[in-house]
């Protein structure tokens, strides 16, 4: 999450919050034969296309930022 402002044509600012671009996706685990359920963004989707879900699922939990799924 990033704090900003919101900026009227009065020039007035106003804090707001800008969030993740968040999706709830069913994935399928060819390796494991089962669907596998993940909140990921926007470009982790692209990601997920674009390499493999599996090799995804590797380097995510190298980083450390899943432990398992």
């Amino acid at each position: 999450m990033m704090v900003g402002n919101s900026v009227s044509h009065s020039n007035r600012r106003v804090k707001r919050r800008f969030y993740p671009n968040l999706f709830t996706r069913k994935f399928y685990l060819e390796e494991e034969k089962r669907w596998i359920v993940l909140k990921v963004s926007a470009a982790g989707i692209r990601n997920i296309n674009k390499k493999g879900l599996a090799a995804c699922l590797k380097e995510a939990q190298e980083q450390g930022l899943i432990t398992n799924y």
